[in-house]
């Protein structure tokens, strides 16, 4: 892959809840798997009760363990933060859970949900892992990437909030299937078509994002810091 993403040392993806990882990065996940590479995710969130039933989480959670192993992640980390609540969570709770990971992976370069994204988990994770990617030392993630969640990241008024504009295109025209098949294991979560959330709506917009560079298949990103 490209050298913004290197050819070696960990890399670490930041999920807000299950399934957003495969969906802003599922590709970029096989494709690095494939060269070698130690990927990590991190599903920052657990649905809890009353919100959320047990055997639901349980059941996502079971689905986010198939799909990784079909994209090849490394290991699965559950940080069990409640899910839709980390506005009303200290951020320094936040902060503490997520810089904890980020020194015990040491990861060279970190995946992380747009700050522009419509739902709060995003924007909370976003911040909390920068300030845990701070390089306050010599170990630091040297590359960031901001990824596009479906759903969440075209949703937010572009001119309240930043808008999502990709300058880095990974290519994943020959993992673009194990994706879409990685997505399709979500059975709680794949909705039927035109909904975005659908497995068509998922390949229509990593065609879009080839196109857009002469490519077949592309996953899209916001370079947050590229250190060299």
């Amino acid at each position: 892959m490209s050298t913004v993403f290197g050819t070696e040392g960990p890399v670490l993806v930041m999920a807000p809840h299950p399934d957003d990882e495969v969906l802003g990065a599922g590709g970029t996940i096989a494709k690095l798997s494939d060269e070698g590479r130690e990927v990590h995710v991190a599903v920052v969130t657990r649905g809890m009760p009353p919100n959320f039933s047990e055997q639901f989480t349980e059941t996502v959670r079971a689905e986010a363990q198939r799909a990784h192993a079909h994209l090849g992640v490394t290991e699965t980390h559950w940080l069990d933060f409640p899910a839709a609540q980390l506005s009303e969570l200290p951020h320094s709770e936040l902060n503490s859970g997520i810089g904890a990971l980020v020194r015990q992976i040491d990861p060279n370069v970190l995946l992380v949900p747009h700050i522009g994204d419509i739902h709060l988990d995003h924007q909370q994770i976003f911040l909390s892992s920068l300030v845990a990617a701070r390089p306050h030392s010599n170990d630091f993630p040297g590359t960031i990437l901001a990824y596009e969640t479906l759903s969440e990241t075209n949703w937010n008024a572009p001119y309240l909030s930043p808008a999502f504009l990709p300058n880095v295109f990974a290519d994943i025209t020959t993992t673009l299937q194990r994706k879409l098949d990685a997505f399709a294991m979500f059975e709680s979560q794949v909705k039927a078509e035109p909904h975005e959330r659908s497995i068509k709506s998922l390949k229509a917009l990593a065609t879009l994002r080839g196109a857009t560079v002469h490519r077949s298949a592309c996953e899209a990103f916001v370079l947050i810091r590229h250190a060299i």
